[in-house]
């Protein structure tokens, strides 16, 4: 009883920001195909019963593979992209028509004593994109391969307004009639960008982007895309990657790479504060890296203004650089400082001080401290430290809503006890990593 007690109690602020907000939420064909599909789609159901508009997009590459298979047809393409002529273009309806009717079969399941029952989801679908053809590239001529032209914004959002999920396939029709085969990646940027929705989530076959290690990368920036994209070889996620940068470019927020091989993957990152999967974010002008001595006089600029008033502990030029290495910033273009935080760490004790947590005026309330407080505590956990503690007079409530709990003077390792100003009569505050 307790554990559901506290899961609630620290979701409930997610539940309370993502309500009314409108999700892009889309999963490839062999996504639909795998056996945790059924537990992603009682997740969205979950989602949608919090008050969140779902607009739902799903791939196909694998169904119509098998399909064209079953009637004995040769797959085409020229680079990635599918030449569709007329026998490929109807085993590409045959595949989407049975994908979406299993799907609105998921979500329309009510058994008594299942995940879904009550939920009473209403799905629409629709002609609400507009298509146009590839048409004749370098003499190949592409048939009945398409582009999404336009997206009914009004209609959908009609919909989510009444309360349905709306359901998009990767199928798109012309002002003609035709019917048009599109990937499921530009659909899904495309609805999300017409309808600057918060968030734009892809259900990926890894648990998401991973660096040149292998290590899972819990945040990128956009000037950070290129760089991540030279690093991956599978170009499933290089097509997702660079969506999301599309949609990022476009005004949406947030994109979030998650797995659909990993059960409550999508409520992990949407409602825990370290998250699941890798997030893109739309801030592509500002990235977080380590401070050099080149960096003190922003940094100066950053925090003397909250030394003055007694929020920060006064530290001279001399001081910041020999702890220069302990800073993280968050900078923009040009280089200039917006945000700065710093990490010192207590072996011994298996812990860290978090310490001069500052944003410039001109850049609070955008989540840059959060951000800077996450890839602190990356840090901390590379090191293999345990815990974070901090000491401030009057930002309390700030760690307090991120996880920190208050603590006495005996949380303190021995070393930094002996450093405690009893004047200034800072609060302690600790988080467990």
């Amino acid at each position: 009883m307790v554990d559901h007690v506290k899961f609630f109690r620290q979701t409930s602020p997610y539940i309370n920001m993502h309500r009314g907000k409108t999700f892009v939420i889309a999963i490839s064909g062999d996504g639909v195909m795998h056996g945790n599909f059924p537990h992603v789609i009682q997740d969205i159901a979950l989602l949608h019963s919090l008050g969140i508009r779902i607009v739902l997009v799903h791939g196909t590459r694998p169904q119509i593979e098998q399909r064209l298979a079953e009637h004995d047809i040769r797959p085409q393409f020229q680079g990635q992209t599918r030449i569709t002529d007329t026998r490929a273009m109807d085993c590409v309806k045959e595949a989407v028509g049975h994908t979406r009717v299993d799907i609105e079969g998921l979500l329309s399941m009510g058994l008594a004593n299942s995940p879904m029952h009550g939920a009473r989801i209403r799905v629409i679908g629709g002609n609400f994109i507009t298509a146009r053809p590839v048409g004749v590239r370098d003499g190949i001529d592409f048939h009945h391969t398409g582009e999404v032209r336009k997206i009914d914004r009004a209609g959908i959002e009609r919909q989510l307004n009444d309360g349905a999920m709306v359901l998009l396939s990767s199928l798109g029709y012309s002002a003609t009639g035709e019917a048009f085969n599109l990937t499921f990646e530009e659909v899904a940027t495309k609805t999300a960008t017409a309808l600057s929705a918060e968030k734009l989530v892809f259900f990926c076959g890894s648990r998401g982007i991973n660096n040149s290690a292998g290590e899972l990368r819990r945040m990128i920036s956009l000037p950070e895309v290129e760089n991540c994209l030279s690093e991956l070889d599978d170009m499933g996620l290089r097509n997702l990657l660079k969506a999301g940068h599309l949609a990022c470019q476009g005004g949406v927020p947030r994109c979030h790479y998650i797995s659909y091989e990993r059960d409550g993957a999508l409520l992990n990152e949407l409602f825990t504060r370290d998250g699941e999967g890798t997030l893109l974010l739309h801030d592509g002008n500002l990235i977080v890296r380590s401070a050099g001595i080149e960096d003190i006089p922003g940094l100066l600029d950053i925090i003397g203004p909250l030394e003055e008033t007694g929020v920060l502990v006064k530290r001279s030029r001399e001081l910041l650089e020999t702890e220069i290495s302990r800073f993280r910033l968050v900078v923009d273009a040009e280089q200039v400082i917006v945000a700065c935080a710093a990490l010192y760490p207590f072996a011994d004790h298996k812990s860290a001080e978090l310490a001069c947590v500052a944003t410039h005026t001109d850049y609070r309330n955008r989540g840059l401290a959060s951000r800077l407080l996450n890839d602190i505590e990356s840090q901390a956990k590379h090191q293999g430290l345990e815990q974070l503690f901090v000491l401030t007079t009057q930002t309390a409530h700030w760690f307090l809503e991120h996880g920190f709990v208050s603590a006495d003077l005996s949380a303190l390792p021995a070393e930094r006890k002996e450093l405690y100003n009893f004047q200034r009569n800072s609060k302690i505050f600790v988080k467990q990593l």
